[in-house]
């Protein structure tokens, strides 16, 4: 007679929580590249930031510099403001 072993319990909690850790992780991206893209394209979100959160924002052009050496965003910007006088 062939005997069915069942399954451990902590097998379907094991898959369950690396289901909900991948989509959470997946969230997070969705949700970071959404903010990123957001920051990268309109100027005026960024002077919402340099008003509320600068040190969001300095590290936003910190990592262009990283990235890219030649980056002018940050001069630009601030030409740009003082153009306007905000």
């Amino acid at each position: 007679m062939l005997v069915k072993n069942p399954r451990p319990a902590y097998r379907k909690w094991l898959k369950r929580g690396a289901l909900i850790l991948f989509v959470v992780e997946a969230a997070s991206f969705v949700g970071t590249y959404a903010v990123w893209h957001k920051v990268n394209t309109e100027r005026d979100y960024r002077k919402y930031l340099r008003d509320n959160y600068p040190s969001v924002l300095e590290v936003y052009y910190r990592t262009g510099e990283i990235i890219d050496s030649q980056s002018k965003i940050r001069q630009i910007d601030q030409a740009y403001w003082a153009k306007e006088g905000v």
